[in-house]
């Protein structure tokens, strides 16, 4: 089975976007997207499908989660994450990119979380990343605090990785 990646920009309280778009655009955490999905398959729901200038992301395989028959060009419809993880090649590398129930669907599943932290706490959402539960998490990579000249916005990277856990002996 691939490995599996959520990545997203959260602000304080968690929170993801408002009325279909992201909160916040920065410039090198984009960039920073770009670089690590490129070449690799992502999974994303219908409204995060919709809000791509494109209707897809170039250079990648593009998968969406619909409980519906859609026909979108360029992109994969599929139905569930068990059906997303069982088209996976063993060698392959999946990226989650939103919405926060297609996050949901995978946080079990998950092996690492790449996501911006962002030193804000925006007043108006209604979207909101999945509560991270740390016992099953460490932080493996913890980036410094930057300032986005544009937006002005603080933030920084973090890398978590799923802790390994014991198996209890018979």
């Amino acid at each position: 089975m691939g490995k599996v990646t959520m990545i997203v920009a959260v602000d304080r309280q968690l929170a993801i976007g408002n009325k279909g778009d992201q909160l916040a655009y920065i410039s090198e955490d984009l960039k920073r997207f770009k670089a690590l999905t490129s070449g690799h398959t992502i999974v994303m729901g219908r409204k995060t499908q919709q809000a791509l200038p494109k209707g897809y992301l170039p250079n990648r395989r593009n998968i969406v989660l619909s409980r519906s028959d859609l026909k979108i060009e360029n992109v994969e419809v599929m139905h569930s994450a068990e059906e997303v993880m069982a088209s996976l090649r063993e060698d392959e590398e999946l990226y989650v990119i939103g919405g926060a129930v297609v996050y949901k669907l995978f946080m079990d599943i998950a092996d690492a979380i790449e996501w911006t932290l962002i030193d804000y706490a925006f007043e108006e959402y209604d979207v909101v990343f999945p509560e991270v539960d740390m016992e099953k998490w460490e932080v493996v990579s913890d980036g410094e605090w930057k300032r986005d000249e544009k937006s002005g916005y603080v933030y920084k990277y973090q890398r978590l990785e799923r802790k390994e856990t014991e198996i209890e002996s018979c």
